[in-house]
């Protein structure tokens, strides 16, 4: 972890891109229907090869900066490239398919400033690719400390939002799955960190047809295990262990987290 300066209050939204034109319009704008104002939108595009370029350069709003990558680099990198460019206090992140409610900039800061929190994470509904509600509703635990970090990644990436003050740049391996995870055990890697459930629904995470959180329980085994021993250098049998533990609690999550409404 890096420390860096940064500009209070202002929030640094984490945007990798590849090949979704169809969604990104939808999700910028989110980001600019925010109630709250002080963001930098840093969207990253990986190389896309649709329309991605042109949906994009139609918003002509300054705070949103567009990057390229030189090659076809996945997600890691490039989220890892999002990062360095950041300025802001906060980093929050968002997927190019995925969308917030306006208020979530504005309830998640005021829940971490008022507690004096530095990483939190709220709570999130489902919908399908044509945006239409899947009315599965997921929350999670109201406080994730390291042991819970490493039994299963109950925070969604698109509602996650930490103090760069706290734990300064982070940058991850190459790994071309459980990417998103690895951020967060960097997090974890400063002595008493902790996240902190707000408890509002304030993203929708998109199912699509063709995703890589679909996989079969074996690719499913492997990308963990790689997450744990390639990206958190863990010893080959304690990454064996936290990949079992990992399935186990990601039934309980699902049993616990995931509601139908």
């Amino acid at each position: 972890m890096e420390n860096r300066e940064v500009a209070d209050g202002l929030v640094s939204i984490i945007m990798p891109s590849w090949n979704t034109e169809r969604f990104i319009a939808e999700t910028i704008q989110s980001v600019i229907n925010q109630t709250y104002t002080n963001w930098e939108l840093l969207i990253v595009d990986d190389c896309s090869s649709d329309n991605t370029d042109e949906v994009v350069a139609s918003f002509k709003d300054e705070r949103i900066k567009y990057f390229h990558n030189e090659k076809n680099s996945g997600a890691a990198l490039t989220r890892n490239k999002a990062m360095r460019e950041a300025k802001g206090e906060w980093i929050a992140f968002l997927d190019s398919d995925d969308l917030w409610t306006p208020e979530k900039l504005e309830h998640q800061i005021d829940f971490m400033k008022k507690n004096g929190y530095t990483l939190s994470f709220t709570e999130y509904e489902k919908i399908d690719e044509e945006s239409n509600p899947l009315n599965i509703y997921v929350s999670g635990p109201e406080k994730v400390n390291k042991r819970k970090m490493y039994n299963y990644d109950y925070i969604g990436q698109l509602t996650m939002m930490y103090s760069a003050k706290e734990f300064g740049l982070i940058q991850i391996k190459d790994i071309k799955k459980n990417n998103d995870y690895a951020i967060r055990l960097q997090l974890y890697k400063k002595p008493g960190t902790c996240a902190y459930l707000l408890k509002e629904n304030l993203a929708k995470y998109r199912v699509r047809k063709v995703s890589i959180s679909h996989d079969k329980f074996r690719r499913k085994f492997k990308s963990h295990y790689d997450l744990f021993h390639m990206c958190d250098e863990k010893p080959a049998a304690v990454a064996v262990w936290y990949t079992c533990w990992n399935m186990f609690y990601g039934l309980l999550k699902k049993r616990n987290y995931e509601k139908s409404r």
